[in-house]
């Protein structure tokens, strides 16, 4: 067995794992911060100074993806078209996916920049096209997700037919690995959606509930999101290494 401390370094040393540890230590302090600052005396001071805290994390993160393009690139070019995908509705799903993720890139980096003054534009417009192209992501990724579980559903219905039908007792086997499957998916769409209603707060005033969550709010649906993350990526790696 792994040591704890162990584990946490090796976390640290990949990228993917840093980002997740940032990010849900920038959400979990924008909560605890919001709840403090509503509060008098000290603790609302204290909770003033996580959110600064949350907001120097968060920029943290976005230089740190000034860095991501050329991974996101190789990634939408191995895919291309999906080409190996059989179900043409999740097929041009993610393409879509992939297109909205490449492009947020480029958006957010000119937006940095303006913010930086390396430019002389305003970020402002930069900004809330970076957050429709995420929640464009989003939301295509819960309807995909939906519609894998759906996939995935009729399939282990299948599966326990035939099982049945032949008197072959692998049936239950195969359902419980789809059942993972649909597992890994229902938290892919509780995800999603967490990081879709902080996306759609982001976006321009009158448009839904824009401006309207507190900073708690936002707070608990990010580390929600983020707790996820890290749960599904500790799942993967056990496997893999399994």
């Amino acid at each position: 067995m792994q040591d704890p401390l162990e584990s946490v370094v090796n976390l640290l040393e990949s990228y993917r794992g840093r980002d997740k540890v940032i990010r849900t230590l920038c959400y979990g302090s924008q909560l605890v911060g919001g709840v403090l600052s509503q509060r008098t005396g000290d603790s609302s001071q204290f909770g003033k100074s996580l959110l600064l805290f949350s907001a120097q994390l968060s920029h943290c993160r976005t230089v740190l993806r000034l860095f991501d393009d050329l991974s996101m690139a190789a990634y939408s070019q191995s895919y291309g078209l999906g080409a190996t995908e059989q179900d043409k509705v999740l097929r041009w799903m993610s393409v879509l996916i992939n297109v909205a993720d490449q492009l947020y890139y480029p958006c957010e980096h000119i937006a940095w920049a303006a913010d930086a003054e390396l430019i002389k534009v305003k970020s402002d417009k930069w900004w809330t096209l970076c957050t429709g192209l995420w929640g464009l992501s989003l939301l295509l990724g819960t309807l995909r997700s939906l519609r894998i579980i759906l996939t995935l559903r009729r399939k282990a219905q299948k599966c326990r037919q035939a099982a049945q039908d032949d008197g072959r007792e692998d049936g239950v086997t195969v359902t419980v690995d789809i059942q993972r499957q649909i597992w890994g998916e229902f938290l892919n769409v509780l995800s999603s959606l967490a990081d879709l209603s902080n996306a759609i707060h982001w976006m321009p005033p009158g448009f839904l509930w824009a401006g309207r969550f507190p900073h708690w709010l936002v707070g608990l649906m990010g580390t929600f999101s983020s707790l996820i993350g890290m749960l599904q990526m500790c799942s993967s790696d056990q496997t893999a290494s399994v």
